[in-house]
């Protein structure tokens, strides 16, 4: 789950995505690999606590730690956590003189790896050493893209990296699809972007969007994934939706 410009519904989508994809009985790991920590603190643990914590990915690609000591249950059946704290932006910089400096999270996730259906890497929104490891730790990448004013600013970069990594690291890297986020139908500025990624991406696109909801922003301050917080919310629907078209295109 990446996109280098902030503020697209990257780690809502994470979220959100992991959330449903275990409802719907598929054993679940969600790693949050931004320093922001907010995927952590959606749901509902404090990320800026970090002795209360323990172990959390900071020690994972440091090499300190193993990532089952990170891993820990989130009150949903099926959804497993292994958070971050604003601590993993020093790690990254520790990691630049560091050996296997851009295969440390595929290390650890390859221990895993085998207890999942599903693992979902929440990285940076920036083109950064995270999230090349994030890249080259996983199969498939899910593009989210606002659909707002300047929405493709920024993805032909981010995919000119995904075809480096690709070329260079991990052959195996797909992009599962591009997610149209924060979308208004009321508006006609929402519709022509929606059209404009539809034409740059075409099948690519998911047929799920993701609405501009209330519901949807609210629900992290509680520490909650939407579906939780308000299961008959349009944004709810909307991410059950994703899920569904996930799991449809990764069997």
């Amino acid at each position: 789950m990446t996109n280098q410009k902030g503020g697209v519904g990257k780690t809502t989508t994470a979220v959100n995505l992991a959330y449903y994809l275990a409802k719907d009985k598929f054993k679940t790991l969600l790693i949050d690999f931004d320093p922001q920590g907010n995927a952590t603190s959606g749901l509902g643990i404090e990320k800026n606590n970090a002795e209360a914590l323990g172990v959390t990915m900071t020690e994972v690609v440091m090499g300190l730690s193993e990532i089952t000591d990170a891993i820990r249950e989130t009150k949903y059946k099926n959804f497993d956590l292994a958070p971050a704290t604003p601590e993993l932006a020093n790690a990254e910089v520790e990691m630049t003189s560091m050996q296997r400096k851009f295969v440390r999270l595929r290390d650890a996730v390859r221990k895993v790896v085998d207890k999942y259906d599903y693992i979902i890497i929440d990285s940076p929104p920036s083109l950064s050493l995270l999230t090349v490891n994030g890249m080259i730790a996983s199969n498939y990448l899910l593009l989210p893209v606002q659909t707002e004013f300047y929405a493709l600013e920024g993805v032909a970069q981010l995919l000119e990296s995904m075809k480096l990594v690709m070329k260079q690291a991990n052959p195996n890297l797909k992009l599962l699809g591009v997610l149209a986020t924060m979308y208004d139908k009321r508006t006609s500025l929402s519709a022509q972007v929606l059209d404009e990624i539809r034409k740059y991406f075409k099948k690519l696109v998911f047929n799920t969007t993701i609405p501009r909801n209330v519901r949807v922003a609210e629900a992290p301050s509680h520490g909650v994934p939407v579906g939780a917080y308000d299961k008959f919310s349009k944004g709810a629907k909307a991410y059950r939706d994703l899920a569904k078209e996930v799991e449809g295109r990764t069997k």
